[in-house]
């Protein structure tokens, strides 16, 4: 069941999209939406150091204005939010907090049920074009599910689980029936996308996995498939089944640059056309 979601705002189009499926999902759990905006300033940070003594004056001058750009971004952010879910009849809060994206979206993800967020977001508003691996570092430590939208919202109805076999995958569609977003009133289709020699674990898989779907009232159909190109085969799975969301466990690792998705888990969460459902 969702009481809380948790939605972060970022300059992009894909911002307002995912507070248009907060409202979608409040509005049939009666959940309260929390308005997410962070100031970057470890990014502000790096972006204004001095190259020495003599510019240390001009790059705390630079730190100083990027922190006030980015903190009235914020408030632009909260002030779109709160006038698109108030028209919504929706239960809801703003706020706005400073530090590292990821870091302080974990900590609020401790208190609510779902993150909401767009597929590419950009959380140091001075540079909106400018990439953070933010998804990858929630992905990594969040005690709670991500739905990642594009930038169109759709309706729904029917949805894919891509599972193959492991453990996260597991967990994503116990936490998708145990939340249940969107109701019931769901078709899901299980894809099981195995590597060569897997065909009877495959089969084994699926069937408890659809006895699992049934009995907590789900109508369940299940596929599949030999593929080594998993993301490739799920996504063109997913356009010929013409399905709303698509539900996966993520893997991701940290490694000298920061934190990385799998390349399955990047394919699937930068989509640009399904929703996904991710849980670690």
């Amino acid at each position: 069941m969702i009481k809380r979601i948790l939605v972060a705002l970022d300059p992009d189009s894909d911002s307002r999209i995912a507070t248009r499926y907060a409202v979608q999902i409040a509005q049939q759990t009666d959940a309260r939406i929390t308005g997410l905006a962070v100031v970057d300033t470890k990014t502000i940070e790096v972006s204004a150091r001095g190259g020495g003594i003599g510019s240390m004056y001009y790059a705390e001058k630079l730190r100083e204005n990027l922190t006030q750009e980015t903190r009235d971004q914020a408030r632009r952010l909260i002030a779109a939010f709160e006038q698109h879910v108030g028209g919504a009849h929706v239960r809801h809060i703003e706020t706005v907090e400073e530090g590292v994206p990821f870091e302080r979206i974990v900590e609020d993800m401790k208190y609510h049920d779902l993150l909401i967020v767009g597929s590419d977001p950009h959380f140091f508003y001075g540079h909106p074009k400018q990439r953070t691996n933010t998804l990858a570092g929630i992905f990594h430590h969040t005690v709670g599910p991500t739905l990642v939208v594009p930038e169109t919202h759709r309706g729904t109805r029917k949805v894919l689980f891509a599972t193959n076999g492991e453990n996260s995958a597991s967990r994503a569609i116990r936490r998708f029936v145990d939340l249940n977003p969107f109701g019931q009133d769901v078709s899901i289709e299980v894809l099981f996308v195995y590597e060569k020699g897997q065909q009877r674990d495959a089969d084994f898989h699926l069937q408890l996995t659809k006895d699992f779907l049934v009995d907590h009232g789900y109508e369940a159909h299940v596929a599949s498939m030999q593929d080594e190109q998993r993301a490739k085969q799920i996504l063109s799975h997913a356009r010929e089944k013409n399905v709303d969301l698509i539900v996966a466990g993520s893997t991701t690792s940290k490694g000298l640059t920061g934190y990385h998705m799998s390349k399955t888990t990047e394919q699937l969460a930068d989509n640009g056309q399904i929703p996904v459902f991710i849980e670690h």
